[in-house]
């Protein structure tokens, strides 16, 4: 049989939406047998298949942040544990510094083998949000945490399943035995089983895929899937220009971002040097989440329908220098800069390449919880306007891709109440092209609760492009039960008592161009 050198175009559409619909089955699974309302209401996962190498193929339409990130798991699992990795083995990762984005992100990788070899020729992985891995506050979400030790448990590369078997008494002695433990073990262990069901049914769609065409022609497809998606993403790079931005947030800290297009071998260099050294907040963003971003924003860029993988990275040479926020080293914290600071470089990475005003800039994080809930949502608000669109009212926007939980759901699972939750009109920069508006949520606590926000655009407001008006910037205060109001900063922890209800205002999205 000849290797195949070029691909079959037909054969390439069938395979990349394979591939695809491959890892939306495992998030089916996920979705359906998850505990966590985190999970199973808010889809705050994310599926996808690797190559042998550990190289993102196809992922389901999920969570960008996760995504783009998720590959360096594998990577560290197979440079960790490579002799080692065994069929029916499941492996446990959520360390920052070896491809995670922050703790609460726990990803389970499964190898996928074949009957006739003995190393892994394809990983499986799913990545969900614990509603609560220990640290200092419920729901892992510390608004002030200062070493990653404070954000909960981290594990690093550790094994969840040996050749078939749950280790479920050395799990929980990891969860419990810890400065600032789990809270909610039981969760915590549906929910990782429910990730190893979700892999499970990525090996079976893989052995059926190999059982069809042969070991051969899918991984052939596999590299023809990438090469195609770094095609695009070079058609892409081919019309964009030079571009520098810089964008500071709420707490000084500041991105500088320089973007050069090299025409002759149409390749993009991003250049992060000039960026805030790391903080002592936990606003420091992990290498994996600074690279997703970079990743999310060429993906985006690109008219044909790819999926988002390995090969996107092909052309981009990034630049992050070691020690700055967006590259931090042990033991920085870096619960805000998964959810915060990504979101504040994909920004500055429209700014700089002048395509995008700038979208609300933050998930709006807010977690509430004691020892018996543990409870955690990211809100929506306005996106940015472009050359020929409107920015969207209430929506969220770039690195995160969740839903709110449904008020009644919400309410039947927790002692809070949803009072209102609308639109904030008008808050949205005009333009010749708009800015979407922000929303309004106001939770009624019935319980005391600790509750914590970790959000940003509450002092520097979204940017507009080419003459465009900025969004307005969001707001975060309290409605005690007497009626005094408290105002609260871009971060901070309160606690609530029966009938207090936490407002948050999300801010509006730039616009674009000079309104007529």
């Amino acid at each position: 049989m000849h290797a195949i050198s070029q691909p079959d175009p037909v054969r390439l559409e069938i395979f990349k939406n394979l591939f695809q619909f491959n890892a939306e089955q495992m998030g089916i699974v996920l979705q359906n047998t998850a505990a966590s309302v985190n999970i199973k209401e808010r889809l705050d996962f994310s599926c996808a298949i690797f190559d042998q190498t550990g190289s993102l193929v196809a992922n389901a339409p999920h969570i960008p942040v996760h995504l783009g990130s998720m590959s360096e798991s594998v990577r560290s699992l197979i440079h960790d544990k490579g002799d080692t990795i065994k069929p029916g083995n499941v492996y446990l990762s959520n360390n920052p510094y070896n491809g995670g984005t922050h703790l609460p992100d726990v990803t389970a990788i499964t190898p996928v083998f074949l009957d006739t070899f003995y190393t892994p020729l394809f990983y499986v992985a799913s990545r969900g949000h614990q509603a609560d891995i220990g640290g200092i506050a419920p729901g892992s979400m510390p608004s002030h945490s200062i070493t990653v030790e404070e954000e909960g448990i981290l594990f690093d590369n550790f094994l969840l399943v040996e050749q078939g078997n749950f280790r479920e008494t050395e799990v929980r002695n990891v969860l419990l035995n810890h400065s600032y433990p789990a809270r909610n073990l039981e969760q915590n262990l549906a929910d990782f089983k429910a990730q190893i069901a979700a892999n499970e049914r990525g090996v079976q769609e893989l052995h059926k895929m190999v059982s069809q065409y042969g070991l051969e022609t899918v991984q052939t497809y596999m590299k023809f899937v990438q090469d195609n998606a770094e095609e695009a993403v070079r058609r892409a790079i081919d019309v964009l220009q030079d571009g520098s931005f810089i964008y500071e947030m709420d707490n000084k800290a500041r991105i500088q971002v320089k973007i050069t297009i090299h025409r002759q071998n149409r390749s993009a260099t991003i250049d992060f040097t000039g960026t805030s050294q790391q903080l002592q907040s936990n606003f420091n963003a992990p290498k994996a989440v600074t690279q997703a971003a970079v990743l999310y924003v060429f993906r985006t860029l690109v008219d044909d329908n790819i999926p988002l993988n390995a090969g996107c990275l092909n052309p981009l040479e990034i630049i992050i220098p070691k020690g700055c926020m967006l590259n931090p080293t042990y033991p920085a914290a870096v619960v805000a800069g998964n959810v915060e600071t990504s979101q504040t470089i994909v920004d500055a990475l429209y700014g700089a390449l002048g395509v995008m005003a700038a979208s609300q800039g933050t998930m709006n994080n807010l977690t509430f919880g004691s020892d018996r809930y543990q409870y955690y949502e990211t809100i929506c608000g306005g996106s940015g306007a472009g050359i020929d669109f409107d920015g969207t009212d209430g929506v969220h926007s770039h690195m995160t891709n969740s839903r709110l939980t449904d008020p009644e759901v919400l309410e039947s699972r927790y002692p809070v109440q949803v009072e209102s939750f609308t639109l904030r009109s008008n808050s949205g920069g005009k333009g010749k092209h708009s800015g979407g508006d922000g929303v309004t949520r106001r939770i009624r606590f019935l319980e005391p609760m600790t509750a914590n926000i970790l959000s940003n655009h509450r002092l520097v407001p979204p940017f507009g492009l080419n003459g465009g008006e900025a969004g307005q910037v969001g707001r975060n205060w309290i409605q005690r039960q007497d009626g005094t109001e408290e105002n609260l900063d871009s971060t901070a922890t309160v606690e609530m008592q029966p009938g207090d209800v936490f407002v948050i205002e999300t801010p509006g999205g730039g616009g674009f161009g000079k309104a007529r």
